[in-house]
């Protein structure tokens, strides 16, 4: 009988940080293994909770959530995302420029949707989180990779970024703070990415899940209080700050020159209404951790645990010859270099695949963020001090036989 293939929509379309070496490490814990999961920057597993008051907001407010909610999302939480703008130097956001949604993943295929013709480019980083690869090309457009410079904190190349402008350009994505490199771009480089929108009215998109998770001495600034004179659609939501990642709650904000984007804004709240709302008992979570106790900054401060477990990681990492890394300054996550005149190999989704199965550590292949070259990759430091130790020094031990 004949097949029944998948659409050709999909052709290039890959999420590899839940791919085929997932696939392996799920078939080991059915035959009994214990696998330590560096691979997913999942909070909960590891023993990060969310806020006591958080949680007992959702159980007071459970059975008002009952019912299907208006499609942009219950007016308090866009109310008190609302305030967090006025509060980031976002100007000029009303409750009708949000959209909450179930994790800001939903957005972002939403916005792309709403934007892009067939044919259309979308300007993003190497490496980059691959989903956003993803929305574009499902969206029928064409992810056009620009450069983040490793030598340069990992910052943005602007003149790559201006090389790659041409007539099918439509927008541009930021990721500050950055998945999977862990860069906090600075007002400066922001502005002149702006310069760039501005200069080839390129909606922006900014990916700032990570705004919280800040180390040392970097600050974060909002894309949204320096792309005033552009469209700027900025994504944002409970998954890593407080916790709460399963509870699937995000938002979309549209600032900036939005009203030379109605059509736009039109489009999203179409797509919005068509999945009818968001996840309602989560919405009820939005107001209580926006307006509450920011305990995420008891966990990145110096003798915070995501501190410490960031400042050991990255320690025990390039004591390995020929592994070098660029501290993050941001977000939950490191990306190591693997210096291929010291290690001889080729595909570095077998070097993960093989990693995984000798030493029952499951990390994400460099390659898998749209990178070129097979020379990197990501590794969470979500686990607690000892566990770490532990995976990096198995890590250490099966690299040497690529020497």
């Amino acid at each position: 009988m004949q097949q029944v293939n998948k659409s050709r929509k999909l052709d290039g379309v890959c999420y590899d940080i839940r791919g085929p070496v997932l696939e392996h490490s799920v078939r080991l814990e059915e035959e009994g293994h214990k696998v330590i999961k560096l691979n997913i920057g999942n909070p909960a597993p590891f023993g990060f909770d969310a806020p006591d008051e958080i949680i007992a907001d959702v159980i007071h407010n459970i059975r008002n959530a009952q019912g299907y909610t208006e499609s942009r999302g219950l007016f308090p939480a866009r109310k008190a995302i609302m305030q967090e703008c006025q509060r980031l130097n976002v100007p000029d956001v009303d409750v009708d420029d949000i959209f909450l949604g179930n994790g800001v993943s939903e957005l972002i295929m939403i916005a792309t949707q709403a934007l892009l013709n067939d044919g259309d480019e979308v300007l993003v980083p190497s490496p980059d989180y691959p989903l956003w690869t993803a929305a574009v090309n499902l969206a029928g457009g064409k992810a056009v990779h620009y450069i983040c410079d490793e030598e340069s904190d990992w910052f943005p190349d602007i003149d790559d970024i201006r090389s790659k402008v041409n007539s099918r350009t439509r927008a541009i994505v930021l990721i500050n703070p950055n998945n999977p490199t862990g860069a906090v771009y600075s007002k400066d480089l922001l502005e002149q990415l702006a310069d760039v929108a501005r200069e080839h009215n390129l909606v922006v998109f900014a990916d700032e899940i990570y705004s919280k998770i800040i180390y040392d001495d970097a600050q974060f600034t909002a894309m949204g209080s320096i792309a005033t004179d552009v469209v700027c659609v900025t994504f944002n939501g409970l998954s890593k700050s407080y916790r709460l990642a399963g509870f699937r709650s995000g938002w979309l904000v549209v600032s900036g020159a939005k009203r030379r984007a109605p059509g736009f804004v039109k489009g999203i709240e179409m797509l919005a209404s068509m999945r009818l709302c968001a996840n309602a008992p989560a919405m009820y979570a939005v107001q209580t951790a926006l307006g509450g106790y920011q305990s995420i900054n008891e966990l990145i401060l110096p003798g915070g645990r995501l501190r410490e477990q960031r400042d050991l990681a990255w320690q025990l990492l390039t004591e390995i010859p020929g592994i070098s890394c660029v501290k993050p300054k941001g977000a939950i996550y490191l990306f190591p270099k693997i210096d291929r005149n010291v290690y001889k190999y080729e595909d570095d989704q077998q070097l993960i695949l093989d990693l995984l199965l000798d030493k029952k550590i499951l990390l994400v292949q460099g390659t898998a963020f749209n990178l070129t070259e097979p020379d990197h990759f990501r590794i969470v430091f979500l686990p607690q001090k000892d566990d770490l130790r532990r995976a990096i020094e198995r890590f250490g031990s099966f690299i040497q036989n690529y020497r």
